[in-house]
């Protein structure tokens, strides 16, 4: 009667467990070398995601990738009578011609920044921030976290009022003790005027524009220039989005000539107008992190061969030693199919238990490490592997570990009864 192996038979399945018992320090060092293997592809894949997480948690703050900003620089060219190195600033002229002539723009926003002003409320002063100008368009480009509150509006532009957004440390340190919901409404001195507190606001990210959200206070750019009228129409920075299809390179140029004919400003001076294109920067970290991907799953699964390779030796030194067993269980009239089924077994067994632990080790360590880089406000990094991801890498150590038992499985139906029975 010929003998049938199963993957479903459980005298199969003792079997495959007698026999990877058989020599403990063997297998537990093979099964350590799966083990390492779909880690280290575990965390170095889902490491690389965290990576590019927290580098890109910097700039959560930038509402479009398709974003630019201008301000001005020192002339490098002498042009009509003025000399190289003429210190000029852009004007609100500047912006109505921007606004009106080049196509593309989406949201816009001027900035003035005055650092050093003294922020009072009752007997606390805080001097460490900048007191910012701004726009009703500046929350769609860089967005805030909001507390409590609201941000400027585009009725406080136009009214030219009296209201203010602090960021937190100002908030905290001015008013301490006191909620930030409890902060709306009070009269706040900067510069020894009184302002309406109307919000309370955080920075996302590390990518800020003219100062950090959290440690400025914000008030409507008409409303500062009035208070601070020395300054005239001046703006320290022009920031933009622009609407799909248009690049921040291509409408740069534009804004670069109509800025220069307004300045009387050589056309080929390249330095006199700086110009920020945050495309640029998310392409150069897409390709940074492309690489680190593929690298990372380059080692993970030069990792992972090592360990196949080593399932591989043992099957092999598995098949040599039952040799005489196989010879037996051909004379009695075990198909050669069944032979390997049962090395196929060992080799799965082994490859899928181990790898489960691999990719389970690694996934805690993953959580660890994104528990301890979680933002209170941008929140979790991403160092985690995904299902999808995951179910990947144990297909793949799957199918790697049946392909590692394929050459000894057909060693072991390739002997010959006689020849296997013989065999010392």
């Amino acid at each position: 009667m010929a003998l049938q192996t199963s993957l479903f038979d459980i005298d199969n399945w003792r079997e495959i467990g007698a026999t990877l018992a058989r020599n403990k320090t063997r297998t537990f060092l093979t099964g350590f070398g799966i083990f390492w293997g779909t880690m280290m592809l575990t965390i170095l894949w889902g490491g690389a995601n965290g990576l590019e997480g927290l580098l890109m948690r910097n700039f959560s703050s930038v509402a479009s990738t398709n974003m630019g900003a201008i301000n001005a620089r020192n002339t490098s060219l002498p042009y009509r009578g003025f000399n190289k190195g003429r210190w000029w600033s852009l004007d609100q002229t500047d912006v109505d011609n921007i606004r009106a002539t080049v196509d593309g723009i989406e949201y816009s926003s001027g900035v003035n920044s005055y650092w050093g002003r003294p922020v009072t409320y009752q007997d606390k002063t805080w001097t460490n921030g900048a007191c910012m100008g701004i726009e009703a368009d500046y929350p769609k480009i860089s967005t805030p976290k909001i507390f409590a509150g609201r941000f400027i509006n585009e009725a406080d532009i136009s009214q030219s009022r009296k209201v203010a957004v602090i960021g937190i440390k100002v908030a905290d340190a001015i008013m301490p003790g006191m909620s930030y919901d409890e902060m709306l409404g009070k009269s706040i001195g900067i510069n020894g005027v009184y302002y309406t507190v109307v919000g309370v606001a955080a920075q996302i990210g590390e990518a800020s524009i003219g100062g950090r959200l959290d440690e400025n206070v914000m008030v409507p750019l008409s409303t500062l220039r009035q208070i601070f009228s020395s300054a005239g129409n001046k703006i320290d920075f022009f920031v933009f989005t622009l609407k799909p299809g248009y690049h921040v390179k291509e409408v740069g140029e534009l804004m670069r000539r109509k800025v220069y004919a307004n300045h009387t400003i050589h056309p080929a001076d390249t330095e006199a107008l700086g110009m920020d294109d945050i495309s640029e920067i998310f392409e150069m970290v897409s390709n940074v992190f492309l690489g680190l991907n593929v690298l990372a799953l380059f080692v993970g699964i030069g990792s992972l061969m090592a360990g196949i390779i080593g399932v591989g030796n043992i099957m092999w030194i598995i098949v040599r030693e039952r040799t005489h067993e196989i010879g037996i269980r051909r004379a009695i009239g075990a198909k050669p199919s069944s032979i390997i089924t049962q090395i196929l077994s060992e080799s799965m067994v082994l490859t899928t238990v181990a790898g489960i632990a691999g990719i389970v080790f690694g996934t805690l360590i993953l959580f660890f490490v994104d528990q301890g880089t979680t933002d209170p406000i941008t929140g979790s990094a991403g160092f985690i592997l995904t299902f999808r991801n995951a179910m990947t890498v144990l297909v793949l150590f799957m199918i790697l570990g049946t392909a590692a038992g394929v050459i000894p499985a057909l060693k072991a139906m390739r002997i010959k009864p006689i020849e296997a029975i013989n065999d010392k």
